[in-house]
């Protein structure tokens, strides 16, 4: 049998083990746009310089990617976070703004301490219920 030779598409070498780096949101949501638009997974593989199964990992992930709204400034998402998590930031976000009008002075340890006493509340409601 013959050996089977990778391409990465123009601009991508072979020769040269390629960094792993993260794909920002904005690029999987492209990538979920042209596959649903019939680009073949092989094809944005290629564009993209990235393994077939990366584009097809995305591709199944689309409804998760789709649903992730992240907050002002944020484009790389590396894992999914919990609901949890994201309701704790949320409360935490809506705590400190609260704190802002009032005109209090709020330190990084306040901030973190007010965190963890959301989470573990979260966390409580969440198993009792």
């Amino acid at each position: 049998m013959g050996s089977k030779k990778l391409s990465f598409g123009i601009g991508c070498s072979s020769g040269e083990k390629r960094k792993k780096s993260m794909l920002s949101l904005e690029l999987k949501q492209k990538i979920i746009e042209k596959y649903e638009r019939v680009v073949r997974v092989c094809d944005m593989a290629k564009q993209y310089c990235r393994n077939v199964s990366t584009i097809s990992t995305i591709i199944k992930q689309k409804a998760a990617i789709k649903a992730v709204q992240p907050l002002k400034g944020i484009t790389i998402i590396s894992k999914r976070r919990s609901p949890s998590l994201e309701e704790m930031e949320r409360l935490l976000l809506v705590w400190i703004k609260c704190n802002e009008i009032f005109g209090d002075t709020i330190t990084e340890k306040i901030v973190y301490d007010k965190a963890s006493t959301i989470y573990c509340d979260l966390k409580e409601a969440g198993s009792g219920a």
